[in-house]
């Protein structure tokens, strides 16, 4: 389930790997780390990072879909990141506005819709803006679907499900007995992805090993790998060897390996 990829700077000159194209994961999910220490090695101040990882996203979002990912899901924003300083959170909040300005014709181009999981209402009014009509623009593609959790927290999640469910049984509109895993996962914010809404496949970029927050309940059957790769420096290549490495695996899901 977990593992850790290294990865050096010359991975645009390795060989590209062989990927069986029966086995690309439906759904993967990505936790972007390292913008700051990227900005930071090159003594550059931290937005510098953020702003460099607005490309890296453009390249990544069309090589999954050419690769056939269904959903590609990146943690954008958490609840957590609030703590962090104004000047920088502003910045980070001005970035979808220029980035789907630029951004949705290609989306467009390549038949893939925009969807958001998160907090929208408690958004700055122009970035909650920009996110809807990149929502509303991108809503009649029918290819891979680019999820961004913006302003989400996992468990923020899981406990609004928890209240919506409650809530329908003092309604009597549900009875306790009928809340199963899949009712409880029906009514959590990715929901709506259907059949895909659990991740195959989750990456964390930049060496760190922890989820932080993200799709708690979602990824309890993932497979995880962990890049060394700082993300505005993460690529396509980059994208192919992890799924390599998920490729390599043998997912059991609580069972036996069959003979």
């Amino acid at each position: 389930m977990f593992s850790k990829f290294i990865n050096n700077k010359d991975a645009d000159s390795k060989k590209s790997v062989e990927l069986n194209p029966a086995r690309i994961p439906n759904h993967i999910a990505i936790i972007m780390d390292g913008n700051g220490r990227w900005a930071q090695k090159r003594h550059l101040p931290r937005i510098a990072g953020h702003k460099a990882a607005l490309t890296t996203v453009k390249k990544i979002t069309v090589a999954a879909s050419d690769l056939g990912v269904k959903v590609l899901s990146l943690y954008t924003f958490s609840t957590e990141n609030w703590k962090r300083p104004k000047k920088e959170i502003d910045f980070l909040m001005s970035l979808p506005i220029s980035f789907f300005d630029t951004f949705v014709p290609d989306l467009i181009k390549n038949n893939i819709r925009v969807s958001a999981i998160g907090d929208m209402e408690a958004l700055p009014e122009d970035t909650k803006k920009a996110v809807k009509r990149a929502i509303k623009q991108t809503a009649e593609n029918s290819g891979m679907i680019l999820n961004f959790a913006i302003n989400y927290g996992g468990r923020a999640e899981i406990v609004v499900a928890a209240q919506r469910l409650a809530q329908s049984v003092v309604n009597n509109e549900l009875d306790i007995s009928q809340i199963t895993d899949k009712v409880f996962a029906k009514a959590l914010m990715t929901g709506k992805l259907g059949e895909y809404s659990d991740p195959d496949l989750l990456i964390r970029t930049s060496g760190e090993e922890r989820i932080s927050n993200f799709l708690l309940w979602q990824v309890a059957y993932s497979e995880f790998v962990f890049s060394d790769v700082l993300w505005p420096d993460y690529n396509p290549q980059t994208l192919r060897e992890n799924i390599y490495e998920y490729q390599n695996r043998n997912r059991r899901f609580g069972g036996l390996k069959k003979e």
